[in-house]
């Protein structure tokens, strides 16, 4: 049920960021769909370092970091924080392998609601700032 939820969240934020948002909101949204599908597969009973998992979250962090320094907003500097943030969670177990696999999922797997939000008010924003200045003033 709860992956179910998260699908549906995820599904209708990205949705809502590919049909609202500029560039930046839709290269964002496709880069958390596909992380989520290819990482989906990897996954194992988190006992060591998910090395592919590992290698989706950091070209989503080299993917989020090349948004946040070619934009003029703010949000994606939050967003590439939070998956920073996620990937040090890789680090975090190869440091510490006795680590519980329920903290080292868990760490892996709880930034994507906040990048989530950030992407939904982002892609609100932008939605309403082209409304206010016209369609062609925000692209």
């Amino acid at each position: 049920m709860r992956l179910l939820l998260f699908h549906a969240l995820l599904f209708g934020v990205c949705g809502y960021a590919w049909l609202r948002g500029r560039y930046d909101e839709r290269l964002v949204a496709t880069v958390c769909i596909a992380a989520n599908f290819a990482s989906f597969g990897m996954r194992s009973q988190y006992s060591g370092v998910e090395t592919g998992v590992l290698v989706v979250d950091l070209v989503a962090l080299a993917i989020f970091t090349y948004v946040a320094l070619r934009s003029d907003r703010f949000w994606p500097l939050w967003i590439s924080g939070l998956q920073l943030t996620t990937s040090i969670g890789h680090a975090l177990k190869a440091m510490q392998p006795d680590l519980f696999p329920i903290a080292y999922a868990l760490a892996l797997r709880f930034w994507s609601y906040p990048i989530l939000a950030i992407l939904a008010v982002a892609t609100w924003r932008q939605h309403k700032r082209r409304e206010k200045e016209g369609p062609l003033a925000s692209i």
